[in-house]
C-alpha cells in the first residue's frame, strides 16, 4: 500500500504540553485532536516515519543516523516542566541510508548526523501522534538555500518510502511570523491560507506554484523567512501528479493555521477540514 504524505503544523514550541497562558487556554487544543489521531488515520500503520522539520538547516541534504536519537530543547523560556519532556523513538541507521540513496540517485549531495536529536518540530508533534513512541522515526534536514524546487525534487526522490511502509512528514507552520499572531494578521493570514489550500490542490500547477510562493496574497507577512513552509514542498513533493488536499484548518493566535495531505489515499477530514 503507498501512503500519503502530510504536513502538519507542529503548534508553538511545547504548547500541547503546558497551560497555554499567551491567549485563551484552548489555543491549540483542535491542533492537538488532530495530531493525536494523525497516525490512527492513516490506511494503514507506518513501518517508519521520514520528519522534515522546519527546525534543522545543513548546506546539504543531512539525515539523522543516531539509532537512539537524543532530545533537543531547541525552544526557550518556556515552563520548567517542558523541558522533562521525553520522546523515546528509535531511530533507524537503514532507512537513513535509504534516504541518502535515493537523495543521491537523484544527484543530490547528501550527510548524515549521527549525533543529532530530536528538535520540537519532532518531538512535540509526534508525542501526540505515537505517545508510545512505538515507531521508528529519520529527520531529515531542510536545505539551508530553501529552495522551492529543490526541496520539490527532493519530494520526488523520496516518493519510493511511501511504497516501503514510510510516511513522509513535513513539520512546520503555515503562518509562521513571530510578529505576526495578532487580530491584525487575521484576514490576511485567511488569505494567504486560502491561496494555498489552491495551490496545493492541483497536482497540474502545484510545482509551479509552490515555487513562486512569494506571489502568495501576503506571502511575506506569512512567513518573513520561508523555513517552516518549505516542509510542505517536500511532502507536496513525494505526491507529485497525486492530489493534494485540506486536512486540517483552524485558528489559533488570531491567525488561520492549515495542515494538508497529499496522495490518493490520503487522511480522513477533521470537522475543520474539507
Amino acid at each position: 500500500m503507498t501512503l500519503p504524505t502530510v504536513f502538519i503544523p507542529h503548534g508553538a514550541g511545547p504548547c500541547f504540553f503546558m497551560d497555554w497562558t499567551r491567549g485563551p487556554a484552548d489555543t491549540w487544543d483542535k491542533t492537538a485532536a488532530w495530531l493525536k489521531g494523525l497516525v490512527a488515520d492513516l490506511p494503514e500503520r507506518p513501518k517508519a516515519i521520514l520528519v522534515v522539520s522546519g527546525h534543522w538547516e545543513e548546506p546539504v541534504f543531512t539525515v539523522g543516523a543516531s539509532p537512539k536519537p537524543p532530545m533537543l530543547f531547541d525552544y526557550y523560556g518556556f515552563p520548567e516542566e517542558t523541558y522533562r519532556l521525553r520522546f523515546d523513538a528509535p531511530g533507524s541507521p537503514a532507512l537513513a541510508a535509504r534516504v541518502r540513496e535515493l537523495l543521491g540517485a537523484a544527484g543530490f549531495p547528501t550527510a548524515q548526523d549521527d549525533r543529532r536529536g530530536y528538535d520540537h518540530g519532532v518531538f512535540v508533534p509526534l508525542l501526540l501522534s505515537i505517545p508510545d513512541a512505538d515507531i521508528p522515526v529519520v529527520q531529515l534536514s531542510l536545505r539551508h538555500d530553501l529552495d522551492p524546487r529543490a526541496h520539490l525534487a527532493a519530494g520526488r526522490a523520496l516518493a519510493p518510502l511511501r511504497d516501503e511502509g514510510v510516511l513522509i512528514l513535513g513539520s512546520g507552520m503555515s503562518w509562521h511570523n513571530m510578529r505576526g499572531f495578532s487580530p491584525a494578521f487575521t484576514a490576511k493570514s485567511q488569505a494567504f491560507d486560502a491561496w494555498l489550500e489552491r495551490a496545493v490542490t492541483d497536482p497540474a500547477t502545484r510545482d509551479e506554484a509552490l515555487s513562486h510562493w512569494t506571489d502568495g496574497p501576503h506571502a511575506r507577512e506569512a512567513h518573513p523567512r520561508e523555513e517552516h513552509l518549505v516542509p510542505l514542498f517536500v511532502a507536496a513533493g513525494a505526491a507529485e501528479g497525486e492530489p493534494g488536499r485540506l486536512a486540517f484548518r483552524d485558528i489559533a493566535m488570531d491567525v488561520t493555521i492549515s495542515g494538508y495531505a497529499f496522495g490518493e489515499r490520503g487522511l480522513a477530514p477533521d470537522a475543520q477540514g474539507r
